[in-house]
């Protein structure tokens, strides 16, 4: 009886979640107990993904409308209790049906339409992030740890215990200013407006402060990103995470910015732009009767190095097409080889008047340096 009941009770709840229509808290992303900022920031970063002038896949233009419209709802107060009490459908018969513009949704959100987004944004947080050679050649995934600080979970940045504990302030009666009157000569008096220093220009006062941040409404906090490292990715370019910097309920969160830079690699390899440079050192009698090597390359693959002719000391060779990847275009850069010869620090006897037999050089009797 029991079991039968609670299928029951599923297929009404399947029943009701069809009728209610679209679910604009998964169109967003979020909890049915998100807050306010919450879900500002799923729309911002949901609407730029998906806006026809940036995305053009298939969908996405009405993915862009969905979310605009689920924003339009969960941001207006009244709207959103309707919604949560009777669905869709309740709040269609609550607006008679008039639908509304998403593309004016959005430029009223990011200040277009000759209106201005007064929420103050906080900082952004620039680094310098050190990518190997090998994964820019190859492109690849790099995770790396962000520390920030984020509003905290347990009083969603209000930095009260519980919402009981968020009282009116008594001094200013919750304007978050009060009228101070002084005198500026005998017999005259001017009022002039200042902040209420018992709330701090908030006209809230908390009586007793959250046990997981200790009232400082934001906490530390740990978090795990990817940066996509595309093929060829140019020195000091720029990556941004937007809306992912330090949370706090007096701003919108900034950005993170993420610029570029190749490390040091094994093996020798350095860049400029799009071409690389290797230094191998050869003996004396490669330099002169030549030689072939083979050089393991950044991605695995082999390059062989090879000369006949004669090598002269800091003689550079270049091997065309196997440099970096040019980035968002055709084709590779090249492979700039530096040849340092090595020359012995003494010659056997024999040697010696071999070489100059060869070279019909009367050669004088070798001996040590002073």
């Amino acid at each position: 009886m029991y079991k039968s009941v609670l299928c029951l009770l599923a297929v009404l709840l399947n029943v009701l979640l069809v009728l209610a229509g679209v679910d604009y808290y998964k169109a967003l992303g979020v909890s049915r107990s998100a807050s306010d900022s919450e879900i500002k920031k799923a729309y911002k970063k949901l609407s730029r993904k998906y806006h026809p002038d940036k995305n053009k896949d298939d969908g996405a233009e009405a993915k862009f409308v969905e979310v605009a419209q689920a924003y339009e709802v969960l941001s207006t107060p009244e709207k959103r209790q309707i919604y949560d009490r009777h669905g869709e459908e309740g709040l269609k018969a609550h607006e008679s049906g008039r639908p509304s513009n998403p593309f004016d949704v959005f430029q009223n959100f990011f200040g277009g339409g000759g209106q201005q987004d007064s929420v103050r944004r906080g900082p952004t947080m620039i680094t310098e992030f050190e990518v190997s050679l090998a994964d820019i050649y190859t492109g690849g995934h790099v995770d790396f740890m962000v520390k920030k600080r984020i509003l905290c979970d347990h009083c969603r940045g209000t930095g009260a215990a519980s919402n009981n504990h968020i009282k009116t302030c008594p001094a200013c009666e919750g304007h978050g200013v009060r009228m101070v009157r002084h005198q500026v000569f005998p017999g005259m008096f001017a009022q002039t407006q200042v902040r209420c220093n018992d709330c701090n220009g908030q006209g809230k006062i908390i009586t007793k402060k959250c046990p997981h941040c200790q009232g400082e409404k934001v906490i530390d906090h740990t978090q795990q990103y990817t940066l996509d490292v595309y093929p060829g990715i140019p020195e000091g370019y720029e990556v941004v995470y937007e809306g992912e910097g330090d949370e706090s309920p007096e701003w919108e969160a900034g950005d993170i910015v993420l610029r570029v830079r190749s490390g040091k690699q094994r093996g020798g390899f350095r860049r400029k732009e799009s071409s690389l440079y290797w230094r191998e050192t050869i003996g004396v009698h490669e330099a002169l009767l030549g030689f072939e090597r083979n050089v393991t390359h950044l991605d695995g693959h082999i390059v062989t190095i090879k000369r006949t002719a004669v090598t002269q000391p800091g003689y550079v060779q270049t091997l065309e097409g196997e440099g970096l990847p040019i980035f968002e275009g055709q084709g590779r850069g090249d492979l700039f080889v530096e040849y340092n010869v090595v020359f012995p620090a003494k010659l056997a006897p024999e040697l010696r008047k071999k070489l100059g037999e060869a070279f019909r050089l009367e050669m004088p009797a070798e001996k040590d340096e002073l």
